[in-house]
């Protein structure tokens, strides 16, 4: 078992494909085996999606601002600003985790699949990912 800490740069706020930057930072992998990612953030979050047709990141972009809007008058938690809890429910949406096998020395992702963050904040600023090679 591998285990890596990695700082991705600031994004605004919307869906970024990271897979090079996982890739990048574990190097080579196993010929079988899991890779374990995992966000250190509730404000952000993990999914695999399309990573072919850049309108995908624009369309889920929009439904998640529709899914949870700001400003609503039933929240609660609104000290940290506007955009605070609609991204804790975008965040609860996608998940803080994600675990892929490997075959071959290879993510096994489909072949339109890559890894997304997903910024929700409109500073999120730095986002910090331990990832996990087991295998």
């Amino acid at each position: 078992m591998q285990q890596y800490t990695i700082s991705l740069p600031p994004y605004r706020r919307g869906f970024h494909l990271i897979t090079n930057h996982i890739l990048d930072a574990i190097g080579q992998l196993p010929e079988k085996g899991l890779v374990h990612i995992f966000i250190h953030h509730t404000s952000a979050g993990l999914m695999i999606n399309e990573n072919a047709d850049p309108s995908v990141q624009k369309d889920l972009h929009s439904s998640f601002e529709h899914l949870a809007p700001e400003r609503m008058s039933y929240y609660t938690h609104v000290m940290e600003g506007d955009d605070d809890m609609p991204a804790h429910i975008k965040s609860a949406l996608t998940g803080v985790s994600l675990t892929i096998p490997v075959s071959e020395g290879r993510l096994k992702l489909g072949t339109w699949q890559g890894i997304f963050l997903g910024e929700f904040r409109d500073r999120g600023g730095s986002r910090n990912l331990t990832i996990t090679v087991f295998g």
